[in-house]
């Protein structure tokens, strides 16, 4: 049996910088999160507290997605033996459930606003939306610098973001609509947008969490190029077992039996195999059974041709 453990050098830059992108986009947002429920109490606007909706759940979002990072760097355990890493998951995962219950009840809300358009002072509401998309601006452009291409935390995150400076446009379009036209329906109508941008960011970041949970495979790698690669490996005669999965964001963790001829010569496989996985892939774990051919394997009763 052979274990593979590299480790990537940029992870913990990636990670200094995540926080503090997170961090300051979370005291921004929640912040005039505050604002603008205040605001849309104060001016009858469903569109501001659905935003405000939206900024919440951003905020969540943020403060889950920071503190599972700091959760995450706790060493591991004997009961916890990959340590705390999934949980950032688990808060994707929360968030993403947050998001579809919050544009629910905003929907709700809307079908009422639909049926009877109440009065809204359209002057506070456009000068809180102007500020809200300037706010947004600012939060989208510190989280563009973080890693989220490998952090489906920091990627959420940025997504809500997104959908909020969608949102603060909706609500600044409403309050125009409103203050020229006398349009009151433009604020359910503004409301029910962002709503529908809050549910597919929803489904999206549950979807993929659950896929993270549920042990799938990185969407990065893919099986029937993997083994292929492996099977390239001078004397490997069979590649099975194998299964590909991640902990969290970034961190793919790979398990496979491999058989060889009786000329292989298994420190020599399972070398070219780890540095194959880690090359090509990127796999920094991976734990390697490396089997001969003519003993088989007791969970495998394939033999080599």
């Amino acid at each position: 049996m052979g274990h593979g453990h590299h480790h990537g050098h940029s992870h913990s830059h990636h990670h200094t910088s995540n926080k503090k992108a997170l961090f300051l986009s979370f005291l921004l947002i929640f912040t005039f999160m505050l604002v603008e429920v205040i605001g849309g109490i104060m001016t009858n606007s469903l569109a501001l507290i659905s935003d405000a909706g939206h900024m919440l759940s951003d905020a969540a979002a943020l403060g889950l997605s920071l503190f599972a990072l700091k959760l995450g760097e706790r060493k591991a355990t004997k009961s916890k033996t990959f340590g705390y890493k999934r949980f950032e998951i688990i808060a994707a995962a929360l968030n993403g459930l947050t998001l579809i219950i919050i544009s629910v009840y905003i929907f709700y809300e809307a079908y009422h606003r639909f049926l009877n358009p109440p009065e809204v002072q359209s002057i506070g509401m456009l000068a809180i939306s102007t500020i809200g998309l300037l706010v947004n601006i600012v939060a989208a452009w510190i989280l563009m610098k973080a890693d989220k291409e490998d952090n489906l935390n920091v990627r959420s995150a940025f997504l809500h973001v997104l959908g909020d400076m969608l949102g603060s446009f909706g609500a600044i379009i409403a309050a125009l609509l409103i203050y020229f036209f006398g349009w009151g329906i433009a604020d359910p109508i503004a409301s029910v947008a962002v709503c529908v941008l809050i549910l597919v960011s929803g489904w999206r970041v549950t979807k993929e969490s659950l896929h993270v949970l549920m042990e799938g495979a990185p969407d990065e790698l893919k099986l029937d190029e993997i083994k292929p690669a492996l099977l390239r490996i001078p004397h490997v005669c069979e590649v099975h077992d194998l299964h590909v999965w991640s902990i969290t964001s970034g961190v793919p963790m790979l398990s496979c039996h491999i058989s060889i001829t009786e000329d292989g010569e298994h420190d020599a496989a399972l070398h070219n195999a780890q540095s194959i996985l880690h090359d090509q892939f990127g796999i920094d774990h991976s734990t390697i059974q490396v089997e001969r051919e003519e003993n088989g394997c007791p969970s495998h009763h394939g033999v080599c041709n």
